[in-house]
């Protein structure tokens, strides 16, 4: 009884822990005050609208789209194809492999942002778009191949054979029989690239050109330069955004787990 009780207060001090640094800036989008302070001098919406009528942040709403589509697009056709291939295919080194693809995970981002300087300087896609996709893609395919790869290993592998059993060629077994069952973990992936994509600020300050201002950046120049409750909204706005990505993939596991 103690014990169960100790657990549940425990559980609830790392929640609040957690989630407290990010509630706390939420009422500080709507207060009408030009500074970050405690207790809230009244509410207002014109932070958000000041967001909505500033011609840096619509650039930056636009720059973040322009890296953001076409890097998840590309870390989810990469990743898909990572992860069918790591988990049909059994040869050797294959656990390096995977860790290797992995790695952007767990490695530090300076170090990753530093390393795709150098790869990237000497082909010319440093200060391009094309550059900054590309970065972003390899920061993204990992999470698909990690959502993806725990859709497989569901998927019932008879059913492919059963499919060229019956002369159906390869791509079409895929499209058919595997693309289906494994679409939810293909879409949860998906979010989590564009996420990752949207909020990643460092690559895009060592990589990008100084017009190539995501939401990030201009969060991270507003911090320095201009401290005011505009971050603050625009912090919501994402944080809400966050939220939608979760839920919505939240909503594809279970999916997944009630077909299964």
């Amino acid at each position: 009884m103690i014990a169960g009780w100790a657990l549940k207060l425990t559980a609830i001090a790392v929640l609040f822990f957690l989630i407290t640094p990010i509630i706390a800036i939420l009422p500080l989008s709507v207060n009408d005050s030009e500074f970050f302070t405690y207790p809230m001098r009244g509410f207002t919406w014109r932070w958000y609208s000041a967001v909505a009528n500033s011609d840096k942040w619509q650039i930056a709403i636009k720059n973040s789209f322009i890296i953001g589509v076409p890097a998840t697009l590309i870390a989810t056709i990469l990743g898909t194809l990572a992860a069918i291939g790591l988990q049909i295919a059994d040869f050797r080194g294959k656990g390096f492999i995977t860790a290797l693809l992995l790695s952007p995970l767990i490695v530090p981002i300076v170090i990753v942002a530093v390393g795709l300087y150098f790869f990237f300087a000497p082909l010319g896609l440093t200060q391009t778009y094309i550059g900054l996709i590309f970065a972003h893609a390899a920061l993204g395919a990992p999470f698909v191949v990690v959502t993806v790869s725990a859709s497989l290993r569901s998927f019932d592998r008879n059913l492919s054979r059963a499919g060229a059993s019956l002369g159906a060629p390869p791509y079409l077994v895929f499209r058919r029989i595997m693309l289906p069952l494994v679409r939810p973990g293909i879409i949860s992936g998906a979010l989590f690239a564009f996420a990752t994509s949207f909020d990643e600020v460092v690559i895009v300050l060592l990589l990008g050109a100084p017009h190539q201002r995501t939401i990030p950046r201009e969060m991270f120049s507003g911090l320095r330069d201009s401290f005011n409750p505009t971050i603050a909204a625009v912090a919501t706005l994402l944080t809400l955004l966050a939220v939608i990505l979760l839920l919505v993939a939240e909503w594809l596991r279970q999916r997944t787990a009630r077909r299964n």
